[in-house]
């Protein structure tokens, strides 16, 4: 068995937030719904002190399903973001990561 890492960059455009206490709420329920549904990590890498712009890295790990969750985490932001997400996306197996 191959184990993979699925590393998922979202930039994401918060058109409703209008400032950044409007964001944090968003924001920190993506995340834990991110979270709880995937079984992701996440973490805000970009953009903390932008009231309507944040850059999320999310990271699944297992094996060869890790793509397909990679998918699912795409599509759920995606629902939440509809006119205002960009994603870059890296799957790595566990020898990639190594060297």
């Amino acid at each position: 068995m191959t184990a993979y890492v699925c590393l998922i960059e979202a930039r994401l455009h918060f058109a409703e937030a209008h400032d950044l206490k409007g964001k944090r709420k968003l924001l920190n329920s993506l995340k834990a719904q991110v979270r709880q549904r995937f079984g992701a990590s996440v973490a805000e890498v970009d953009g903390h002190d932008k009231w309507q712009r944040t850059t999320l890295l999310c990271a699944v790990v297992g094996d060869s399903s890790a793509e397909a969750r990679g998918n699912e985490i795409e599509r759920f932001i995606e629902s939440r973001f509809p006119d205002g997400c960009y994603f870059e996306r890296d799957l790595l197996s566990l020898n990639d990561v190594r060297g």
